[in-house]
């Protein structure tokens, strides 16, 4: 069955499908988390607690998934966030751009990608390009100004990454770079999934750990690591660098990782245009509780000045409604995606997309909406202790 029909019907299956297709290490890196995991793992039990108060009579027969965020139209509340070094397919971050654009919504692309910011963007203009505070101004001025010339459409600045030094579960082993010699010692986790290395064999290219993206005045792009390793030596940005970063972008800015109150109003008078409350999809200080119980009261405190969207947990159409009736106006997905890129390339991407659009538009119809811009609180059954307010 599965050899015969590549689609699938749930975001579970996509993981299930990917865990069959990718060699250990590779899969690994996705599940990512930190050390216990108990961000991580919150941040899907944070959304069985939320219910739905349903309508049964006189809904509505017409429902609009569309909406605006960061000054762009998108057909479904779903934005494609930001991850790095996508070696789980040989088109990597262009099949993504690919699949959104055809589901006409947008997406994010990381600055540690393993595919360029101008073949993303001419696969879909509405790509935001998100940045890391890493190097110094001049480096980091050269970075946006390439993004700028290629054509993208917002800059996302990424806070909410600390680093952790281990997992529970034990961490991944990935290579420097993938050539010859690396993939024979790596045989006995690759040999098992024949799949993943012959889509690589087709396409005539081996997995690249190397950001394009971020190639320095030398024409040398570095490696992953390589890249990692300059953050780890670049001091933390001030709310001083915000401003100045958002100084040097004259379109569209996100500011991604916020979980509080007060970093929510200080991003504002730093003059950004989107807030995305966001831990990093677990991978952060672990212990900090799902983006998604902290999303209302940084709706409440700056929803009227900026877009806020949450990232975090999203792994179904319902996850998403509940999210906006919080106050999102969309929500990023990381994960989810990218089980479909790994299950079935672009065509997974567009298969985990449809299965979103497909429960959202019936989560709408149960609570008698027309679209998603109509939810509120109230289509929501809330435990008392749900939310968590931080800053306030």
């Amino acid at each position: 069955m599965f050899g015969r029909n590549k689609w699938f019907e749930t975001v579970a299956e996509a993981q299930r499908r990917a865990r069959r297709q990718l060699p250990k290490s590779v899969y690994g890196a996705l599940v990512a988390g930190s050390e216990k995991g108990l961000t991580l793992r919150d941040n899907l039990a944070a959304f069985t607690e939320l219910g739905f108060a349903p309508h049964v009579a006189a809904t509505s027969d017409k429902r609009d998934l569309s909406t605006q965020v960061m000054g762009q139209s998108i057909a479904l509340p779903v934005i494609l966030s930001p991850t790095g070094v996508q070696a789980v397919h040989p088109d990597g971050e262009v099949a993504v751009a690919r699949a959104a654009a055809n589901r006409g919504t947008a997406m994010g692309l990381s600055s540690f990608a393993s595919r360029s910011i101008e073949d993303v963007v001419e696969a879909n203009p509405k790509a935001f390009f998100q940045i890391y505070w890493l190097g110094s101004r001049d480096e980091i001025l050269r970075v946006i100004d390439r993004a700028r010339r290629a054509g993208a459409a917002g800059l996302i600045l990424t806070l909410d990454w600390s680093f952790s030094n281990g997992r529970d579960w034990g961490s991944p082993v990935i290579p420097e770079r993938l050539d010859l010699k690396t993939m024979a010692r790596f045989a006995p986790q690759v040999l098992p999934h024949p799949g993943w290395l012959l889509r690589y064999l087709r396409a005539g290219t081996l997995p690249d750990l190397t950001t394009p993206n971020l190639e320095g005045a030398d024409g040398v792009a570095p490696t992953f690591f390589g890249a990692y390793g300059q953050w780890l030596q670049t001091p933390p940005a001030t709310w001083d660098d915000v401003a100045w970063l958002r100084s040097q972008w004259d379109g569209p800015f996100m500011l991604k990782g916020v979980m509080r109150v007060d970093d929510a109003k200080r991003a504002v008078d730093a003059g950004v245009s989107a807030i995305s409350v966001s831990n990093h999809g677990g991978n952060n200080l672990d212990g900090t509780p799902a983006a998604v119980r902290a999303l209302r009261s940084v709706v409440e405190a700056v929803g009227s000045q900026v877009d806020v969207v949450q990232d975090g947990g999203i792994r179904r159409g319902s996850d998403v409604v509940k999210s906006l009736a919080l106050g999102a106006k969309a929500v990023m997905i990381g994960r989810a995606y990218l089980w479909g890129l790994a299950a079935n390339g672009q065509a997974g991407v567009e298969n985990v997309l449809d299965i979103l659009s497909g429960g959202i538009d019936s989560a709408l119809r149960g609570l008698g909406k027309s679209s998603v811009r109509d939810l509120t609180i109230e289509d929501l059954v809330i435990p008392h202790d749900f939310h968590r307010t931080f800053g306030a």
